[in-house]
């Protein structure tokens, strides 16, 4: 027996409670683990307060990270005791995730741990500092660098702004970070944000060109905050857009893009190859240190989630929730 959050639909009716799983309950699989930590994401508060239709396939696991140590192994890859982590693929959506005590997976899902990481340490970035990487990586290779501007980060407060400021400053980059609370000041500027200005200022609708005001920027929010982004980038810019926190929709012109040759690119973390997947964490696990981590994360353990996931949806949560399954 181990204990787990389960997600259930009859009918129209929606729960979700911690309840005792069995072994013989685990989905198909290749590997087995012991899960050490999982993670609290916007999609997993999505999934548990049931805000948005994230789960396809009933009963669920939630849980879209996790880290643990193999227990079986099918698989040529990894053996009894490696240590592994899972961002992605589907997991916590069309198959059960991280928020248990065990997890049965596809091995075409892992990485081994980095060297230099522990499993703390791992979902501490789990996958928003692997959604920011995967974005500064697109800027590096738009040609992006320090001298050439400013980056603009919104939705600050979350796990993926949180990182994208902390990832590109410690890089070299001026960052400008967009918040919605603005009383949050104190622990940007910490995190390395030069400037802060506040996420109304791009929330509603605008002119189809505006100032040039950045020379790239990281998205999670999507709809009019995206349109003006776009609005506002440098000739020759770039905006990476990777979330929908204010809207799925995207208001905006195509002045931007011909008028000033901007790009905008979208980062999928989901079904990323592995080789983008070992390339991104081998650059958290030599960029991020314990201190670095140590301000971005909090620990929860299995208890506080369903709470913690209504927090997280009402933007109460600033930064990353890491969950100890092992509490």
């Amino acid at each position: 027996m181990f204990k787990g959050i389960l997600i259930e639909k009859n009918n129209d009716h929606y729960s979700v409670s911690i309840r005792s799983l069995e072994d013989s309950e685990l989905p198909e699989g290749d590997v087995t683990i012991d899960v050490s930590y999982s993670t609290l994401n916007y999609k997993d508060g999505l999934a548990i307060t049931g805000k948005s239709p994230v789960v396809r396939r009933f009963p669920m696991v939630p849980g879209i990270d996790l880290v643990g140590t193999v227990t079986q192994s099918d698989s040529e890859r990894f053996v009894v005791g490696d240590q592994v982590l899972l961002n992605g693929f589907g997991v916590g959506e069309n198959h059960w995730g991280g928020l248990a005590e065990k997890a049965r997976l596809n091995s075409d899902w892992l990485l081994k741990l980095p060297t230099g990481l522990s499993a703390k340490q791992a979902m501490a970035i789990g996958t928003a500092g692997y959604t920011a990487m995967l974005s500064v990586i697109a800027l590096e290779r738009h040609g992006i660098t320090p001298e050439k501007g400013d980056v603009l980060v919104t939705g600050a407060n979350g796990g993926v702004g949180s990182f994208a400021i902390k990832l590109l400053s410690k890089l070299g980059y001026r960052v400008i970070a967009s918040t919605g609370r603005p009383e949050e000041g104190e622990y940007l500027k910490a995190l390395g944000a030069a400037e802060i200005i506040n996420r109304n200022t791009l929330s509603e609708a605008g002119r189809p060109m505006g100032k040039e005001r950045w020379i790239a920027a990281v998205d999670s929010v999507g709809s009019h905050t995206l349109a003006n982004i776009c609005a506002g980038l440098k000739y020759g810019g770039i905006v990476t857009a990777c979330g929908l926190a204010q809207g799925m929709d995207f208001p905006a012109s195509v002045a931007p893009f011909i008028l000033r040759g901007v790009t905008l690119a979208g980062i999928d973390s989901v079904y990323r190859p592995i080789a983008d997947r070992e390339e991104a964490w081998a650059r958290l696990a030599n960029l991020l240190t314990d201190a670095d981590l140590g301000s971005i994360g909090t620990e929860i353990g299995l208890d506080k989630v369903l709470t913690t996931a209504e927090d997280l949806i009402a933007g109460k949560i600033r930064g990353r929730i890491m969950v100890n399954l092992q509490h």
